[in-house]
């Protein structure tokens, strides 16, 4: 029997959302699952669905989705959070095995073309990391966050994660070490000149000398709290960036203007890659034979300068 046909067991969907999320290890995924489970959840309820938590209905999300006008990507994550939903739900007894295994089967969306995505220019660059008022503690943290951001090409979950033993030297260079990234990926970054500077200048006006790197600061412009959430970094961006007069991006498109300018200053493909954590550096290594270059790292040739 579909026990999920039931759409007032509110307190079972909880409970099984709870166990997909803790199956998973990446805060971001993590994230990502959860509002896609919530979403579907609340679809689900608001009115009949005769077949209950079957192919069809899972299905008809999809159909749903698309209407909304989301992309393949972001479709394709919350199928696959329903299909984990349908597997906890299989194993406890909730759903049937051949219901479960149907929902399993469900093909994402197909993406035609490659996205693209937003970047900023050197000179838009530029002029981000500069616009932090650094008369002030706020802007003194805030440029060294944009520096570590375009620096480093790190997430903003790997920035609000950061602590002052991730920064050492390695190869008679500053890096970023043994940082956790997606997938509990563990990456090493070499950090270019200037944005150790930055954090230079925040740890000694903040006084920093242990614990998370960056951390709030109230509207006395003073240093309080144990670590920033990521919600604070992309609230940071929105802020400059419209005061800056520069498009409208996300933390993630600094990230991915790192990587256009180190390739645009010469850097190598592989060793971008590792710069950046992507899953497909292991393979890379594995086929090409490459290792990290941390005395030569592409990020250096980035060229900003800090007021």
């Amino acid at each position: 029997m579909n026990e999920l046909v039931v759409a007032d067991r509110a307190s079972e969907w909880r409970r099984l959302k709870a166990l997909v999320l803790d199956s998973v290890s990446s805060p971001i995924t993590r994230r990502v699952y959860n509002l896609g489970l919530d979403e579907f959840i609340a679809w689900f309820v608001q009115e009949a669905r005769p077949g209950g938590f079957t192919k069809a209905t899972v299905l008809e999300w999809r159909v749903a989705l698309e209407a909304r006008g989301l992309g393949p990507i972001s479709i394709n994550v919350r199928i696959t959070a329903v299909r984990k939903l349908a597997v906890e739900s299989a194993d406890n007894g909730l759903l049937a095995p051949e219901l479960a295994s149907g929902i399993a089967r469900i093909k994402g969306v197909r993406s035609h073309g490659v996205r693209v995505g937003n970047w900023l220019s050197l000179r838009q660059a530029q002029t981000l990391i500069n616009t932090p008022d650094i008369r002030t503690k706020k802007g003194v943290r805030d440029r060294a966050m944009f520096a570590t951001l375009l620096g480093c090409g790190l997430r903003r979950s790997e920035l609000a994660a950061m602590t002052m033993k991730h920064v050492q030297m390695r190869d008679s260079r500053w890096c970023i070490v043994d940082l956790v990234g997606k997938h509990g990926r563990v990456r090493t970054i070499p950090m270019p000149t200037w944005t150790k500077n930055a954090i230079d200048a925040w740890t000694a006006e903040a006084g920093v000398t242990e614990g998370h790197l960056f951390r709030p600061i109230n509207r006395s412009d003073q240093v309080f709290g144990e670590g920033l959430s990521e919600k604070v970094v992309w609230q940071m961006l929105k802020s400059y960036v419209a005061a800056a007069g520069l498009p409208d991006i996300a933390p993630h498109d600094l990230r991915r203007t790192t990587a256009k300018l180190c390739r645009a200053a010469g850097g190598e493909l592989e060793q971008i890659q590792m710069l950046r954590g992507h899953s497909s550096v292991q393979t890379t290594e594995r086929y090409l034979g490459t290792k990290q270059d941390l005395a030569h790292a592409p990020n250096d040739a980035i060229k900003l300068k800090l007021n």
